[in-house]
């Protein structure tokens, strides 16, 4: 049995999950989610949580039975808590301002960088620290991970944009001495 796919989905009050037609679909008080999902594997609701089954031990049939339990899970936190992302802008002059539907940052090029914020997120900036949050975990990582790739950060300075919880593995420079 897999290790993921054997713990049940609790479902928070406020939360109504449905399976109709190979489509999940998890409506809560931040939003309705939907995914769909291949029909080998079963899903049996018993209230407070949701229990994912296989019909058989095959390798495909496994993969998918922890793929699904974790999707309906992270759907099922999305809708009723959401997901946050923060990264952080480090160097002198580097900076990031939210701009009605755009984030404009500025990160030590010849012009500053806007990017689209798209639909379904939000995006938070104060100078340093930038906050990606939503109900899909999937949009929201993808959305950091573009944001990071502007200005990764670099090994001598630490300067760029990095995620909070990230270390920089830092790197000694020359010396000058011969």
């Amino acid at each position: 049995m897999s290790r993921i796919g054997k713990i049940p989905v609790r479902v928070p009050g406020g939360v109504k999950v449905s399976f109709a037609n190979e489509m999940m679909t998890v409506e809560g008080p931040k939003g309705k989610l939907t995914q769909k999902y291949h029909s080998v594997i079963k899903f049996e609701d018993k209230g407070e949580e949701i229990i994912v089954s296989r019909p058989n031990e095959e390798k495909q049939t496994k993969a998918f039975h922890g793929l699904y339990r974790c999707l309906l899970n992270n759907m099922v936190i999305g809708v009723s808590t959401g997901f946050s992302r923060t990264l952080i802008v480090t160097g002198v002059g580097y900076k990031a301002e939210v701009q009605g539907n755009l984030l404009m940052m500025s990160l030590g090029y010849s012009s500053d960088i806007y990017v689209g914020i798209p639909d379904g997120l939000a995006v938070t900036a104060d100078g340093g620290k930038i906050v990606v949050s939503g109900i899909d975990k999937q949009r929201v990582g993808e959305f950091a991970s573009q944001i990071r790739k502007l200005r990764a950060p670099e090994p001598y300075k630490g300067k760029g944009v990095r995620y909070e919880d990230e270390q920089i593995r830092r790197k000694v420079g020359k010396s000058g001495v011969k």
